[in-house]
């Protein structure tokens, strides 16, 4: 086993692969890295996927059959999606037992042109977790003001959910407010308080938008300024009354991940995010490049403070410099959703143009 992602292991944070093909499961990586690098899940986003099925002929002898059978769009772009998701959830399935459902996950996120629509992401994300029919598949939903109706109410409903696209504290509380409230109305109409989530708080995005502002010295320290002040609210609410009561009667903590931590200045230490984040109970999703240089030379020295360390000290500094953290978190969300849905549009339009260009070899 590597050491440095042992050291994780041992403080109790869980590292996933954010990245999913075809190509990985088929010949072995992702098994490779489940096995040698302890990884014990995956996330995924329509960016991937529309990367993913771009990338060669992969998936176009399934992309054949379901057009074959009269399937388009986003029915025919989901399907190919739960063949990897579910392939990779079997693997991670002994992740899964030993844990007792906590860990060995994989997500699929509903699709980006509903995040503003409580009632139909409600809808989808009970269809698609039915249709993966895999205990430990997430369903992705966005933490838009939108996106919180829909959390709660699939909570409710039993569905595991990884909430996307959190940017603060504010952000992250909202979410633990809508999993929170989820989990006290199965208790009170004696339904089984256990159903998993985790909220995920991007990180490198803060970094991206704030770096070109600020003076090299001060670069690269936001995103993990926005963490720790995330990783105190986080600690706050396990210790408070309402959770214990509710852990008392079985329930499970909705954990906190660590997403976007691959790092984009190039001037940084590429292992930056995964060494400033290592905490208790908490994921951190990484990308294969990211993943592989942890391996090679990662140090995990010491934890992220309960408290959140120098967390307010840091975004004092960089308030006093012209950054306005609140108004980047609801830019930052408003843009990742219209990401998102840039990158599905692409997909669905790759997959139309796949079917096109495979017609003459149907027929």
């Amino acid at each position: 086993m590597n050491a440095s992602i042992e050291r994780l292991r041992a403080v109790g944070q869980s590292l996933w692969l954010d990245n999913i093909t075809r190509a990985m499961l088929g010949d072995g990586t992702l098994a490779g890295y489940i096995a040698e690098l302890s990884i014990t899940g995956l996330t995924s986003n329509p960016t991937i996927f529309e990367q993913a099925i771009a990338a060669g002929a992969f998936y176009d002898e399934q992309i054949a059959d379901l057009a074959g059978q009269g399937r388009t769009g986003e029915d025919l772009s989901f399907a190919l999606a739960l063949q990897d998701l579910t392939r990779a959830a079997d693997l991670f399935k002994p992740s899964h037992a030993a844990s007792g459902g906590v860990d060995g996950w994989v997500s699929l996120e509903v699709s980006p042109l509903l995040a503003d629509d409580s009632r139909a992401t409600i809808a989808a994300a009970r269809r698609l977790h039915a249709a993966a029919a895999r205990s430990n598949l997430y369903i992705k939903i966005p933490g838009t003001p939108a996106g919180i109706t829909a959390i709660e109410e699939s909570i409710f409903a039993g569905v595991p959910i990884n909430v996307t696209l959190l940017f603060s504290r504010r952000h992250y509380l909202a979410a633990a407010e809508a999993y929170l409230r989820g989990v006290e109305r199965r208790i009170a109409a004696g339904l089984d308080p256990r159903v998993e989530s985790v909220a995920s708080l991007f990180v490198s995005r803060w970094d991206v938008a704030a770096n070109p502002k600020l003076a090299a010295e001060q670069r690269n320290r936001l995103g993990i300024a926005v963490a720790g002040q995330t990783y105190r609210a986080y600690r706050e609410l396990l210790a408070a009354p309402r959770w214990q009561r509710l852990a008392a009667a079985g329930a499970h903590p909705q954990r906190l991940l660590w997403a976007s931590t691959g790092v984009k200045d190039p001037t940084a230490r590429d292992t930056l995010y995964l060494e400033a984040l290592a905490a208790p109970d908490t994921v951190n999703t990484v990308p294969e490049k990211t993943l592989k240089a942890f391996a090679d030379h990662g140090q995990v020295d010491r934890l992220l403070p309960a408290d959140g360390g120098h967390a307010d000290a840091t975004l004092a500094e960089l308030r006093a410099l012209g950054i306005d953290d609140a108004a980047l978190a609801e830019r930052l969300q408003r843009e990742g959703a219209a990401a998102f849905a840039k990158s599905w549009q692409a997909l669905l339009a790759g997959i139309a143009a796949k079917v096109e260009q495979l017609a003459p070899a149907r027929s």
